[in-house]
């Protein structure tokens, strides 16, 4: 098992806000949380889908994305850590978004220990889509878009390029949610177990599905935690950790 990130309390985690220039309202909430409750706190967690899309680092010179780094990079030199987990909308970043956001990055999944020593509170990350198995079609999508050799081809076409491609992607995707049961869409329970049990049922943390939530499940006779962050439409909301305690905070908190 990979060792795991350090990062310190309290500290705060959101996903899927999808930020694009078409939602400015969201923009806006996402720019008054850095400045607001993320500034209080001593570490940020982003689990992926901060961008609508991000067709790669070379995508972060367009003057939305530039502040949005900055604003990042602002945060991180106040004082609180920032750590990005890539979700499928923005699996292409990479260690230039990391520099220019002042952030770091985490593989999917990952074990956050807040704090020293071997009692240091733990939780486990997930962005969450590869939870969702009943999803075929998806699984097989996702296969091919984080193969390694896929990436080096697809980043080494032209940016205008790119981003036509993926913006006829998320039309496709928009269509063939309309037509899929809500309950595939969503994570699997089986999965869910096999990836607490293989790391030995810590919490989890994903978001993906927009369906904010705590469960419980029953893993080898443990009791294991998971809760689900909600997306954001126009309001910014988050998870709380202080070591102890989980809580949903925010204007959309379930």
């Amino acid at each position: 098992m990979p060792e795991a990130a350090r990062a310190a309390l309290p500290a705060l985690f959101i996903s899927d806000l999808h930020l694009c220039e078409e939602r400015p309202a969201t923009t806006t909430a996402f720019l008054d949380f850095l400045d607001g409750p993320a500034r209080e706190a001593a570490s940020l967690l982003i689990l992926g889908d901060l961008f609508e899309y991000l067709a790669g680092d070379d995508d972060l010179e367009s003057p939305f994305n530039r502040e949005l780094c900055a604003a990042l990079k602002a945060l991180a030199g106040h004082g609180t850590r920032v750590f990005f987990m890539r979700g499928n909308r923005d699996l292409l970043a990479g260690e230039g978004f990391a520099e220019a956001a002042g952030l770091h990055l985490l593989p999917d999944p990952s074990i956050v220990a807040f704090g020293d020593g071997e009692d240091a509170p733990r939780l486990l990350l997930s962005h969450g889509d590869a939870l969702c198995t009943d999803d075929l079609a998806y699984q097989a999508y996702r296969r091919q878009v984080n193969d390694p050799t896929w990436q080096a081809g697809f980043l080494a076409q032209p940016l205008a390029a790119r981003k036509a491609f993926i913006e006829s992607l998320r039309q496709q995707s928009e269509s063939a949610k309309k037509t899929k049961a809500t309950e595939i869409m969503d994570v699997n329970a089986a999965a869910v177990e096999a990836l607490l049990r293989a790391h030995r049922g810590p919490t989890l943390v994903h978001g993906h599905t927009h369906r904010p939530a705590r469960h419980v499940h029953a893993v080898d006779g443990r009791e294991c935690v998971r809760w689900v962050l909600a997306d954001w439409h126009d309001t910014a909301t988050w998870l709380r950790f202080d070591g102890r305690t989980l809580s949903a905070e925010g204007g959309g908190a379930a």
